[in-house]
């Protein structure tokens, strides 16, 4: 009896490496798994406000011709730029981008969890929102202000 219950011991500890490999990623069709680059693809702002009919995913959007790690303010006159071209989608990565580099702050741990209350922040969530409803005027408003606001609040 007892070498039946080592055997299957072993048999165990021998399957259970197998059941923990994990798939090749998969990816989208269209998706070149590396390169960035994946569909769908879209110039159209999106994701920007709830929808009646959610996607799983979102569109990928273009990406503005600057350097990915530039300042806020480089993001927001690339996303004033794109926007005056009617290039809504690259306005949008270019804000979504402008608000992430915004938002890179030193903050003490115990006030990690509020919202920044940065001018410039507030400025472009609100662009982001004007985005949504189409209103193009307001939205080149906003970044001006968030321009301004950037201005103000760098030392």
């Amino acid at each position: 009896m007892r070498p039946a219950v080592i055997h299957l011991a072993l048999l165990a500890g021998l399957a259970a490496p197998a059941a923990a490999q994990t798939p090749d990623p998969v990816a989208r069709p269209g998706n070149e798994i590396g390169t960035g680059q994946s569909l769908p693809f879209s110039d159209q702002p999106s994701n920007l406000a709830p929808s009646a009919a959610p996607v799983p995913y979102g569109y990928r959007l273009p990406t503005p011709d600057i350097d990915e790690n530039a300042s806020p303010v480089a993001f927001l006159n690339a996303a004033r730029r794109a926007l005056a071209a009617g290039r809504g989608g690259e306005a949008q990565e270019a804000l979504e981008r402008a608000e992430s580099r915004a938002l890179t702050r030193a903050e003490r741990p115990s006030r990690a969890d509020q919202p920044s209350r940065q001018q410039v922040v507030e400025r472009i969530t609100e662009a982001r929102a004007a985005l949504a409803t189409g209103d193009r005027m307001r939205v080149l408003e906003l970044i001006d202000a968030a321009l301004a606001a950037e201005a103000a609040e760098s030392p």
